[in-house]
């Protein structure tokens, strides 16, 4: 079976972050793709041309069998209709993050999904990160001894805020769900969560610092998870220098990287994914292993977005579990919730 797929959007997220890999997944066909924008148009055409164009959501469900998967990447705001409206019309729906843009919202969708027995999952690529794939592979071998403390950074320099983000991610309405922490500190949270589970308590400082920005552009949250461990979460746009993307300790070494996975930048330039060489660095960029007696490099491990829809095709054609469930959606928005309200309120928030 090949699963058809119609992606709803084609902005830089659809563009780059989803059709590449739904036209080149084995198992998978970029069937069509939902936009009303004639310059979207075209590129779709100029891209991949024996993909269909389809002008609104309403088109596609009125012909919602004749596909197999909608991929939601719509403004965040849209997320929760969007996801809803094509599973009710019996579409299973990978949709991005956030999965929406309130708590409730995502257990409202988790729950439609559930009753109706379809696959609705959150596309948190950022599993796929070859450095992500490095820490999780160490911290299973033990690399690093009982793991103590996980700090995560997403931090950029994009001082000017009217060249930093589309203007809905600028946006101080809570319904746009814009800001940086839906939008970085999602992946971030789902990741520490992927490594230790759902935290008990969160506190978190979330602000707007660039002259002119409306929308929070600079956050900490900190997550205490069950069994002690402490992940520390950074994410800004006004960072003049850069922090180290990972530094993980343990009562045995430390694990500490610096640098961002190349595959983002590789695919805002059009390189089509999966080839020879996907996802690998360069040693340079490699992170260090070890302690103050001394460190040693690690090789990265390769990232690879598509094992996110090699695992969606599974899900959908043998019953295997998805990649990240519904119910990881719901968790990562709880904790966006929480971060929010322990910010306003200067408390630990309890989960």
């Amino acid at each position: 079976m090949t699963v058809r797929a119609a992606l709803v959007g084609y902005g830089l997220g659809g563009s780059a972050f989803h059709a590449p890999f739904l036209d080149s997944t084995p198992g998978l066909r970029l069937a069509a793709v939902v936009t009303g924008n004639p310059e979207r148009q075209q590129a779709v055409l100029d891209r991949y041309p024996g993909t269909e164009i389809i002008r609104s959501l309403d088109d596609l469900l009125v012909r919602a069998d004749e596909f197999d998967l909608a991929v939601i990447s719509t403004p965040n705001r849209e997320h929760y209709a969007n996801a809803s409206a094509a599973l009710r019309h019996g579409l299973p729906v990978v949709v991005d993050k956030p999965f929406s843009a309130t708590a409730a919202d995502a257990r409202a969708l988790a729950d439609l999904a559930a009753g109706r027995g379809l696959l609705a999952a959150p596309f948190h690529n950022r599993r796929y990160d070859g450095d992500f794939l490095t820490v999780r592979r160490l911290l299973g071998e033990g690399a690093i001894g009982n793991p103590t403390r996980f700090e995560s950074r997403f931090e950029r320099w994009r001082p000017d805020p009217s060249t930093s983000w589309k203007a809905w991610k600028e946006s101080a309405d809570p319904a746009d769900a814009g800001g940086i922490t839906h939008d970085l500190g999602s992946h971030l949270i789902d990741q520490a969560v992927a490594l230790f589970g759902r935290p008990v308590h969160v506190y978190a400082e979330i602000g707007v610092r660039r002259s002119g920005a409306v929308a929070d552009d600079d956050a900490f949250v900190a997550l205490t998870h069950h069994g002690g461990v402490r992940s520390q979460l950074w994410m800004s746009a006004l960072a003049a220098d850069l922090g180290p993307r990972f530094r993980v300790l343990g009562d045995g070494g430390a694990y500490v990287k610096h640098g961002m996975d190349p595959q983002e930048d590789l695919l805002k330039q059009g390189a089509v994914p999966g080839g020879p060489g996907w996802g690998e660095e360069t040693e340079d960029a490699w992170g260090r292993l070890g302690s103050v007696g001394g460190f040693r490099p690690v090789r990265t491990e390769a990232g690879g977005y598509q094992h996110y829809y090699a695992g969606i095709v599974k899900a959908l054609t043998e019953g295997a579990p998805p990649p990240v469930t519904a119910l990881d959606g719901v968790t990562t928005a709880e904790i966006v919730e929480a971060a929010y309200a322990s910010s306003r309120t200067g408390q630990v928030i309890e989960l």
